[in-house]
């Protein structure tokens, strides 16, 4: 036909060649290039300063603030500035492990990102509520190495009902809240780990901002972990971390410098719960607040029971 070029079809390939770089592939969730499949993605520093600073801040930092700034800027009955705090946590979280998810090199499920998102939003709020309340439980004498029936302010409140409605409110701050929250944040992170791997071996090593931001970022999950009381979905997400790691490893896949910060900062976060639970082995307090097999001490009780009576014994000096 006049005015219009017949377009001449690609070469066939071979079979059991690779398509040429650049074909796209129709997927579920849209269309993905054949040259990602194996594509490197560099070291992300300015995530992972941010995820730092940001949980230093804001999820370690709220507490503190709380403590620290005077009591007369933030009333009992309102939100303390560790509330504030817990609430860009919230929002600004989210957000930088959908960038992180976006930086992977590999096409993830989306549909389990939205959904493990959603549930992350959903958990921290809830432990927004009941951990603000719990703090603020703190300036009234409440003791954290102590059960909620054990505590002096609660044991003696009338009716007794009460009591149970402040059970209920610690059942959504540590357990319901906590898994809402930690168990989505996880998952995030093992699915983005299962796209850090390159068949490129040169490619496996980390650069030396990557090893300065690695003591903080290990030390933080010694306390997300300690603090949440959540060791079991660690170390099973570790264990899930190490099994993939060695199954790649048969198809001549190593970690790139992603992965290798992720998995290290993880190792150096096992050693550090260790070295916690044997420096309070002995503790007989917080034995007893804590039983069973697994004894890990939450760093606030241990506030609350050695470091806030040392801060009482130099006022009364």
């Amino acid at each position: 036909m006049q005015g219009s070029a017949r377009r001449r079809p690609f070469p066939a390939a071979a079979p059991g060649s690779p398509p040429p770089a650049g074909t796209l592939f129709p997927g579920r969730h849209g269309v993905v290039k054949g040259e990602d499949t194996f594509k490197t993605s560099p070291f992300h520093l300015d995530l992972w300063f941010y995820f730092t600073l940001q949980n230093w801040v804001l999820d370690f930092g709220r507490p503190i603030a709380m403590i620290i700034l005077p009591l007369e800027w933030f009333p009992l009955n309102k939100p303390s500035a560790g509330d504030y705090f817990h609430m860009a946590y919230n929002v600004i979280t989210p957000f930088l492990l959908l960038k992180l998810i976006e930086r992977s090199p590999k096409t993830l499920p989306r549909s389990m990102i939205y959904v493990s998102i959603i549930t992350f939003v959903m958990g921290a709020s809830i432990h927004l509520v009941g951990d603000s309340v719990n703090h603020r439980l703190i300036f009234s004498g409440y003791q954290h190495h102590l059960s909620v029936r054990e505590n002096p302010i609660i044991k003696n409140l009338k009716p007794e009902t009460l009591i149970d409605s402040f059970e209920l409110l610690y059942y959504y701050d540590e357990y319901l809240g906590h898994s809402m929250w930690y168990i989505p944040f996880f998952l995030i992170l093992f699915i983005y780990f299962t796209g850090c791997f390159t068949p490129v071996a040169e490619e496996s090593r980390m650069p030396v901002a990557a090893l300065l931001l690695m003591g903080p970022s290990s030390l933080y999950y010694w306390y997300l972990v300690t603090e949440g009381q959540i060791f079991i979905l660690y170390i099973f997400t570790f264990f899930a971390m190490m099994a993939l790691v060695m199954h790649q490893k048969r198809k001549g896949l190593v970690l790139d410098s992603n992965g290798l910060f992720l998995f290290y900062s993880f190792i150096i976060t096992l050693l550090l719960i260790a070295g916690w639970v044997a420096w309070l082995w002995n503790d007989k307090i917080l034995r007893k607040k804590y039983p069973g097999v697994i004894y890990i001490p939450e760093p606030w009780a241990f506030y609350t029971l050695h470091m806030n009576n040392l801060h009482a014994a130099k006022e009364s000096l």
